[in-house]
């Protein structure tokens, strides 16, 4: 299969360039949508299954990977998915003297019928016939084939999907019989170097059942790009070979239980380079046993707009690069009622320590409504612990924002003057108007050196506002200025700033964030 592309050129030639391009391995031609896969998912898996396809743990290495390629295979199926769309008739005059009259009454052609298909793998994970897909291989489907390791055929229907981890749970119709069904193994268990086997379908139908290995090659992957393609998963890295069509099939250990759901690869070409992405079994447990018991997923919620701590921020309170930092708390929220506040910096969730700060939002939707989650915060470089009830979070509404494109007016005060590689300007009544704002004071960032440490460390940009200097609320330039003059050379301060950014509906709205700088 080709790949569907989900960037914009821009995008994604800085991609290609810096790192590559993250692929679905779904094979797919529903309106030649192969064609233009780039940022998509692989796979995933599913709750306990009834079957036992785990190995013993004495074998030579040579026999653990046969002994786990007999027993899996059966458990892994190829699944063929058909779409039937319509197209119009494209008027074949058109731009000719005789369009008209491909226009007229009984000239007009009846849209066409297309029957468009996709390719994609699974894996059995009860065996009265409940397999785990990912959701891109069946969406949208009109019909559902899969075909099993001894060759047979069986439709199949949809028990539920959660577009938001990539996971669809099937149930194969018209079968009164047992099935193998594969082992689901522990998170806690899986570490990087670790042996893994990879099963799907690659490029073809007729390579069904392909097996190949490789290693753990990194845990808990997530990224802006990443969370494009899951919202909710710490990806396993594995370098593992997967392809296009690989989407749904298990990533197993070598005691043939499942740890993952392969799910994506990052590549130049759109074929394996050896960088793949699986979801992994705590979230594949999660979210397919809801969707079995109740056809819908629940998840936790805490009710916090977070962002990274900036470099600057993280040395002047002590916590690790990978925290979270808290830059609201949404009202009659869980971490209102705990007592989060706006600065406040995640240092841990239930004691593991974040390592990038999307991980927040992947370990608290993986927990349920009602569950105490405990966090460790920094507070003006003081940690403290908290132990937070978590609400569901289907009862709030929740918009995500895009960065806004508005500049701020370009006219400059007469005493602006370059200060820590900034260019300020107070809050005009021009710029108040440009965000929908009447209210906002303070001091904006006209033009900021990029070579500066306020842009490369503090992460601070232009039409930044800075509302307040070492704690201290300002309302012009003037007040930066004499806040920042009582400050002694070498003393680091807080900042906080609000940056506009896209509402989703042509609006801006404010986003409060912290971050700090150094007087030179």
């Amino acid at each position: 299969m080709t790949v569907r592309r989900t960037l914009s050129v821009g995008s994604l030639l800085a991609a290609a360039f810096v790192a590559g391009i993250l692929f679905t391995t779904a094979s797919a031609n529903w309106f030649d949508a192969g064609d233009r896969a780039a940022l998509t998912s692989l796979a995933t898996e599913a709750p306990a299954g009834s079957g036992d396809t785990r190995i013993a743990d004495n074998l030579s290495i040579d026999d653990a990977f046969v002994a786990v390629a007999e027993r899996v295979n059966p458990t892994v199926v190829q699944i063929r998915s058909e779409r039937i769309v319509e197209r119009q008739a494209v008027n074949p005059f058109q731009g000719l003297p005789f369009e008209q009259y491909f226009n007229q009454p009984g000239m007009n052609q009846q849209p066409q019928v297309f029957r468009t298909n996709a390719l994609g793998s699974g894996v059995f994970i009860r065996d009265s016939g409940i397999l785990v897909t990912n959701n891109h291989v069946i969406q949208d489907a009109d019909d559902l084939e899969v075909m099993l390791y001894d060759g047979s055929f069986y439709e199949a229907e949809v028990l539920g999907t959660d577009p938001s981890t990539d996971l669809a749970v099937l149930q194969v119709r018209g079968a009164e019989r047992t099935f193998p069904s594969v082992s689901l193994g522990r998170i806690e268990d899986v570490k990087i170097g670790q042996w893994v086997m990879a099963f799907g379908s690659p490029l073809s139908e007729e390579l069904g059942n392909t097996v190949t290995s490789g290693i753990i090659s990194a845990l808990r992957r997530t990224s802006q790009q990443l969370t494009g393609l899951n919202t909710f998963s710490a990806f396993i890295q594995t370098d593992a070979a997967i392809n296009p069509g690989n989407s749904g099939g298990p990533l197993v250990n070598l005691r043939g239980e499942l740890v993952g759901i392969n799910s994506a690869i990052y590549s130049r070409s759109g074929g394996n380079q050896g960088i793949a992405f699986s979801i992994p079994v705590d979230v594949v447990r999660n979210v397919t046993s809801q969707l079995i018991d109740s056809g819908t997923v629940e998840r936790g919620f805490l009710g916090v707009n977070f962002s990274n701590v900036p470099e600057t921020l993280a040395r002047l309170q002590g916590v690790p690069r990978g925290a979270a930092q808290v830059t609201a708390v949404t009202p009659g929220t869980p971490a209102e009622a705990a007592g989060l506040q706006p600065g406040d910096i995640i240092v841990a969730v239930q004691g593991v320590e974040l390592r990038d700060f999307n991980e927040l939002r992947t370990t608290i939707a993986n927990m349920r409504p009602g569950d105490k989650v405990e966090l460790q915060i920094s507070r003006d470089g003081d940690l403290r612990k908290m132990s937070v009830e978590l609400a569901n979070r289907a009862e709030f509404d929740l918009v995500g924002a895009l960065p806004a494109e508005r500049q701020p007016d370009s006219r400059r005060d007469d005493a602006n003057e370059e200060l820590l590689g900034l260019q300020l300007q107070s809050v005009t009544p021009e710029f108040r108007q440009a965000i929908g704002n009447a209210d906002v004071e303070g001091a904006v960032i006209a033009r900021i050196d990029q070579n500066s440490k306020a842009f490369r460390e503090a992460e601070l940009r232009q039409r930044d506002i800075i509302v307040e200097v070492d704690r201290k609320p300002i309302a012009s330039v003037d007040d930066f200025r004499r806040v920042y003059g009582r400050l002694d050379s070498g003393e680091s301060f807080m900042v906080q700033a609000l940056r506009p950014v896209n509402d989703g509906s042509g609006g801006v709205v404010l986003q409060k964030f912290f971050t700090a700088l150094t007087k030179p």
